[in-house]
């Protein structure tokens, strides 16, 4: 491990965040000890939730705001601050212009996230996105057509070109895909993360510390009725279904969706979805108090994204989504109901953003393993250590001894 010019820096436990949101990363980052000192956004109703709960954030574009601004906002200067994380919003890349695709800083909100780094070159960052990151494909076209078609050309995939930027300034990075329920979420909730370090530190992905079976209740998944059942009768800002929805919803017991109506009534239901592929299970969808949730999303409301309380017809209300995101029951969301439900979906849950921070923290502290002359034991401690292990790059953690 190599620190030169930055190592005075060392104590620095001070962190910046971009494509901030409603904050899920930034106050699970905060409770693994880290400070978060400026947040960005975009969006605007996301600038006034920031400013609402007196956090310091600079709003707008991000492909229009240099990185010593935003260091200069902060009072510190390059290789200072501890950290820079974000979740780009993973939108088509663009092929117009010199049709550099991703190569182009115009082209993708990923390359102004690794322009900041570049610049600022923070201790770590720490990238979150969707899991189809792993395996999206980078395409342009060849010169002289308009349209996509056969003729398109792979370059590749977003990762492998994201990690080559990276791998160019010099930052060691291990990445995975990590389900929030294995980090104390109710819910089920897979997101890629990536973790880079400046200064080559061993830095790893957080281990799990709950699972579907365990001895101790304290370790178990958490479910919808640990983070909301108290709840029931203070329901609060929530939004409406329409009577026909409400009508279907009713047939609907604990646990179920549109699967358990009535046959007849089945197609009626469901429209021109009836027929559509795929398993359709978020149409009529009624969670179960005894289950962590499934994936939160931007509206309870939709006909095939509905997310509704276990006992009662309606949809889980604002408050119920952000315990289920475990935002403190103080956080304070701007904008109207649509606003709200949609940065909690699409926070990063706080759980597991703790464990992202404190795996950091325990690279940064020397802190992640015990030293021992010699790993006790044979095949049961080595099957153990290599289960754990297979967390990697692969994508995956796996369990099975």
């Amino acid at each position: 491990m190599v620190r030169s010019k930055f190592q005075r820096f060392e104590s620095n436990r001070n962190a910046i965040s971009l494509f901030s949101g409603a904050m899920g990363l930034d106050i699970g980052l905060g409770q693994a000890g880290l400070n978060v000192v400026l947040g960005q956004d975009f969006d605007p109703v996301c600038v006034k939730t920031m400013q609402a709960n007196h956090h310091k954030v600079i709003g707008g574009d991000i492909r229009g705001l240099e990185a010593e601004d935003l260091l200069a906002m902060t009072e510190m200067t390059v290789g200072e601050p501890f950290l820079v994380c974000g979740g780009p919003p993973c939108q088509p890349f663009s092929t117009a212009g010199k049709r550099l695709g991703i190569l182009d800083p115009r082209g993708s909100l990923f390359m102004d996230f690794i322009r900041m780094i570049d610049y600022i070159r923070p201790r770590f960052f720490v990238m979150e996105n969707v899991k189809g990151i792993m395996s999206s494909p980078l395409k342009h076209l060849p010169t002289g057509e308009q349209n996509q078609s056969d003729s398109e050309q792979r370059l590749g995939t977003v990762l492998s070109v994201i990690l080559s930027e990276f791998n160019k300034l010099e930052y060691r990075t291990v990445y995975g895909i990590l389900d929030a329920v294995n980090y104390g979420v109710p819910q089920f909730r897979e997101r890629f993360v990536l973790i880079g370090s400046r200064d080559n530190e061993e830095i790893f992905l957080p281990f799990p510390t709950h699972f579907q079976m365990h001895q101790d209740l304290h370790y178990r998944w958490k479910t919808v009725g640990d983070a909301i059942r108290d709840l029931e009768n203070a329901v609060g800002e929530c939004g409406k279904l329409t009577p026909e929805r409400k009508k279907y919803l009713q047939m609907i017991p604990e646990g179920g969706n549109w699967r358990d109506l009535p046959k007849d009534i089945i197609p009626v239901a469901m429209g021109g979805a009836y027929k559509s592929g795929g398993g359709k299970a978020g149409f009529y969808r009624r969670l179960s108090y005894s289950q962590p949730a499934p994936t939160i999303t931007t509206s309870p409301t939709q006909k095939a994204t509905m997310l509704c309380h276990p006992k009662q017809d309606r949809p889980l209300s604002v408050k119920e989504y952000a315990r289920i995101q475990q935002f403190p029951d103080d956080w304070i969301f701007a904008g109207t109901t649509a606003a709200k439900y949609k940065q909690i979906g699409n926070a990063v849950p706080i759980g597991l953003a703790r464990a992202i921070g404190e795996a950091v923290m325990a690279t940064a502290n020397n802190s992640s393993t015990i030293k021992t002359k010699r790993f006790r034991g044979t095949s049961i401690h080595n099957r153990i250590k290599t289960a754990m292990e297979l967390g990697g790059n692969d994508g995956t953690y796996q369990y099975q001894l």
